[in-house]
């Protein structure tokens, strides 16, 4: 029932809002600081336009497009996500199946719940590993030697969280992972029994990445340590392609294509690091005009419509990722949900096209 009123992200977002504990939405929703941040990216796509265009024949219409050499059905992936089991039991190997669907990379954070090497298996291929730098980095290699033995043929370097940033939506409900349950924990989850109870059966979410000899994790930890060193180790050490997210500064995008990366995520990380950061989708077109027309760009935050993605396409993405309304359809419908989200953005997007008279995704 839920997936059939699912008609628009901000439909998924209104169903997840009630079915999720306030703690887990806050978590999945909030933004750093006032959320400033969040309403600059909002208003910045708002703002632009596209330019429609008459008597052209748009009767066919495709959405395939080439990402790294593949063929992908959509020109829109799944973003990194951390903890999406949160969201509903079992949404990292829904996500995992669409990829594999569509053949669409999915972003497969650090901090998933589920092991890297099961979500690129249920993937069939379509998976990326997103890389957080953290402690002495003792850690993180590991990891990129367990991603490389998995078969990931794609790195995603994530570098705009030196720190965690402060969300006080956050912080007011206490939220932490593992779980501290105290009276107000307790009471949230008892309001929203349907959740609660589906949890408690498929069992707590877990950061399952980090169940590993000689290595615990701290979400809080300190990530500061990342240096243009530690970039230049992992491109020694990975011999796949290497994407650095996170990026909004023209002068850090021009180092990091000198640097050997093979693709730039231009990112603010849906606003939920630094309140003040330009809009994304300004510095994408702006890095784009700067790095020309061949180098891979790719872009995420605060994408919520087929639109939207279109925009970004037309400001100099090479491929757009999704990533918080990809939890709330899976919150609204589960799996149900998560597949009519997904329409919804491609019949939105297809239908934008045909308005300004494009039948297919240009391949830069």
């Amino acid at each position: 029932m839920s997936a059939n009123a699912i008609h628009s992200a901000e439909d998924a977002r209104r169903i997840a809002k009630r079915r999720l504990p306030w703690m887990v939405f806050d978590y999945i929703d909030g933004a750093a600081g006032a959320e400033t941040g969040a309403a600059r990216n909002r208003a910045a796509l708002d703002a632009i336009t596209l330019r429609p265009r008459i008597l052209r024949d748009v009767s066919e219409r495709s959405l395939t497009t080439t990402l790294f050499g593949a063929t992908a059905k959509r020109p829109f992936g799944i973003a990194p996500m951390g903890m999406c089991n949160l969201s509903a039991p079992g949404a990292d190997l829904m996500l995992a199946r669409l990829a594999a669907q569509y053949q669409v990379p999915h972003g497969v954070s650090t901090v998933a719940s589920t092991p890297l090497e099961k979500i690129i298996e249920v993937a069939q291929g379509h998976a990326w590993f997103q890389l957080y730098f953290s402690g002495d980095g003792s850690g993180t290699f590991k990891l990129v030697e367990r991603a490389k033995a998995a078969g990931y043929k794609t790195l995603v370097l994530t570098v705009d969280v030196p720190e965690v940033g402060r969300r006080p939506r956050e912080l007011r409900h206490g939220f932490k992972m593992p779980f501290k349950i105290g009276p107000r924990q307790f009471a949230d989850f008892a309001l929203h029994p349907r959740w609660s109870l589906n949890t408690l059966i498929k069992g707590k979410p877990t950061m399952a990445n980090f169940d590993m000899p000689g290595y615990t994790f701290d979400r809080t930890e300190s990530r500061a340590g990342a240096t243009w060193d530690t970039l230049k180790k992992l491109r020694e050490m990975w011999p796949g392609n290497l994407v650095v997210k996170g990026v909004l500064d023209i002068e850090d995008a021009v180092k990091l294509k000198n640097a050997g990366v093979d693709g730039i995520q231009v990112s603010s990380h849906g606003a939920r690091q630094l309140e003040s950061a330009p809009a994304p989708i300004e510095a994408l077109s702006q890095i784009r005009t700067e790095l020309g027309t061949q180098y891979p760009l790719f872009f995420d935050s605060g994408i919520r419509s087929g639109e939207d993605v279109l925009c970004a396409l037309n400001q100099g993405a090479d491929f757009v990722f999704l990533g918080r309304i990809l939890q709330f359809a899976l919150a609204a419908g589960h799996e149900a949900g998560l597949h009519k989200l997904w329409e919804t953005i491609s019949e939105e997007m297809s239908i934008a096209m045909a308005q300004i008279g494009q039948t297919g995704i240009e391949v830069r």
